[in-house]
């Protein structure tokens, strides 16, 4: 009888050891937030890509309605200004720097029609110009860039179901790819790149905001096979994903009832995940951007549907 009780105490030990390992396996992550010059009007479901210094904030959502503005952040002198607007208002688009250029790809226009424009900007021009079309008119979707190619994966196609195509802009050719498709078709997803493969997290099913996804999923291009990971810790969708220091951060998000202002990094290395500090304002359909050293997260709404905010706010790693 002492012998099963000691058992017991023995095999309930290990367990809480064990739990006690799993927490601090994911609350390691260390950092702070601080609040920088907010945007001048107020957005969600942008888009933002970083390009010599300056971060452009495209599209989305305004009180009017969508827009086509583009506002440029200076990241050294942490000031604002405008560039030229879209040729045509854009929500829930994506955008990527490749080959030393700015591309925004698909979205939606009026009315949630989904498009399939590629537009590249010139700023020494200060002007936007049409390039080669996607092959599938998408909105929702999510880009990661992979030795200079624009990789699109997954979205909400004209059916108003999830579309589940990879396909591949080449800028040095103006042409267009395809690739496997997606393992899990979904929309709102993010997208983060380590060693030239392409982790596609997260995301919900049609459009809908009750029916978020934690599945991980890893591209590999010279395979051109897809695999599953270890699942990002918290469902949600409408999120931004970004790398930096070898680990994909994944920010915000919404459900039904509430917006997210979780914070969490994906090691590839190891496929685990960690819990860093969540962000000071909650927010769905904002953007994430890093310099290298830094994480500017911009706009976004923060109650579920539409809200707008100008937040800047950045996120300091310590590691």
């Amino acid at each position: 009888m002492i012998k099963t009780i000691n058992k017991k105490l023995v095999l309930l030990y290990i367990f809480f050891v064990l739990v006690a390992g799993i927490d601090s396996a994911i609350s390691e992550c260390k950092g702070k937030w601080i609040t920088k010059a907010p945007m001048p009007t107020p957005r969600t479901e942008v888009t933002a890509s970083l390009l010599n210094g300056h971060i452009y904030v495209i599209g989305g959502f305004e009180k009017s309605g969508e827009t086509g503005l583009v506002e440029v952040y200076n990241v050294k002198e942490d000031s604002w200004k405008k560039a030229a607007s879209l040729p045509i208002p854009l929500h829930h688009a994506g955008s990527a720097v490749a080959n030393g250029k700015l591309y925004v790809v698909g979205g939606y226009t009026y009315d949630w029609k989904p498009v399939n424009s590629v537009y590249e900007y010139q700023p020494e021009k200060d002007e936007w110009v049409s390039r080669a079309e996607m092959p599938t008119k998408r909105g929702a979707l999510a880009l990661g860039v992979i030795s200079n190619k624009i990789f699109a994966v997954g979205g909400v196609g004209e059916n108003k179901k999830n579309t589940s195509v990879n396909e591949v802009y080449n800028p040095k050719t103006n042409k267009w790819s395809t690739f496997k498709r997606i393992i899990t078709p979904r929309d709102h997803l993010a997208v983060g790149v380590f060693q030239n493969n392409l982790y596609a997290i997260a995301g919900r099913i049609n459009g809908n905001y009750g029916i978020n996804l934690a599945i991980n999923e890893v591209f590999y291009p010279k395979e051109n096979q897809w695999k599953r990971k270890a699942p990002l810790p918290t469902y949600r969708s409408g999120i931004s994903g970004v790398t930096l220091n070898n680990r994909i951060y994944v920010f915000g998000g919404e459900s039904k009832k509430m917006t997210f202002n979780e914070n969490e990094r994906y090691d590839p290395q190891i496929n685990k995940w960690e819990k860093c500090p969540p962000m000071p304002t909650s927010r769905h359909g904002l953007a994430a951007v890093t310099d290298g050293q830094m994480i500017y997260v911009i706009g976004g709404g923060p109650k579920p549907g539409f809200s707008y905010s100008s937040v800047n706010e950045v996120f300091v790693t310590f590691e």
